[in-house]
């Protein structure tokens, strides 16, 4: 099967050298799919978790090699670091070759709209109250990702495909999606202050595509719950898809559109059918 081409895509929260990184998964992504322009946006290897743990199989070697030799082949790889990989962020500045390191990343679309691209954890004062929540949370995570973990092995043994348990349980926390909602806004305002016309994170582990006031809010997921990745298709189209042991169209929008590429398309498909 042919690989499918698409203009850009971009992942995050990979949290390769962690348990609960659902490589194998990911590695069928990236092999099915190329692109022109690949963002990594953030907690790309879990240094805070291989503190604790010495967690690193082939796979997440395996996935750290293609994404290498996709930028020697020609795709543009830009890497923005999260704050489970912050020690990045101290080589904004060096020039690594093939690959780029930035802090946050303006991407321009076929019809020339801005979207830019940070992790998100600039936006943790607007949802964290105070060190000790945001010690709760990561102690209340870990038990989640438990599991969420032992819930996927149950469901592989008994012939089930892939379910998260744990974005599940947090959708039912009332406390959790109003953290998402401050998250949003405070995401939204940011990309309205630089003037960019949609914004693209990662960091909450909570994939979506909505419209805010004006302003699109894109984020791409991760690969430890959900497993997801947001892409743009060569005539504009971006679409959110879940990718387990089938693909997975979560949400899309044309909002990025060429409209004469549209036409072009629609005519196409006539011409099929007819």
């Amino acid at each position: 099967m042919n690989p499918i081409s698409v203009r850009t895509v971009w992942i995050s929260d990979l949290h390769l050298g962690n348990k609960d990184c659902k490589a194998q998964y990911l590695l069928d992504f990236l092999n099915r799919h190329t692109a022109e322009t690949i963002v990594l946006v953030g907690d790309i290897v879990d240094f805070y978790s291989m503190k604790s743990s010495h967690h690193w199989p082939e796979s997440h070697s395996q996935v750290l090699s293609l994404l290498l030799k996709r930028a020697h082949d020609g795709t543009r790889l830009i890497y923005i670091p999260g704050n489970h990989d912050v020690a990045v962020r101290d080589y904004l500045k060096f020039d690594f070759g093939r690959i780029e390191v930035r802090a946050r990343f303006e991407h321009e679309t076929v019809t020339g709209k801005r979207i830019i691209a940070v992790h998100g954890d600039e936006f943790d004062n607007a949802v964290c109250h105070s060190r000790l929540t945001e010690i709760a949370g990561y102690v209340g995570y870990d038990f989640l990702l438990f599991l969420n973990r032992w819930w996927a092995r149950l469901r592989r043994k008994a012939g089930f495909q892939y379910w998260s348990l744990a974005s599940y349980i947090k959708s039912k926390v009332s406390s959790a999606n109003v953290a998402i909602q401050r998250f949003e806004n405070a995401a939204v305002q940011f990309a309205r202050r630089r003037g960019a016309d949609a914004i693209v994170c990662g960091h909450i582990h909570h994939p979506d595509i909505k419209r805010l006031e004006g302003t699109f809010y894109f984020n791409d997921g991760d690969w430890i719950e959900n497993c997801t990745a947001l892409l743009e298709q060569h005539d504009g189209t971006i679409q959110l898809i879940r990718w387990t042991e089938k693909s997975t169209l979560l949400a899309e929008t044309d909002a990025f559109v060429d409209p004469e590429m549209n036409r072009f398309r629609e005519e196409k498909e006539s011409i099929e059918a007819a």
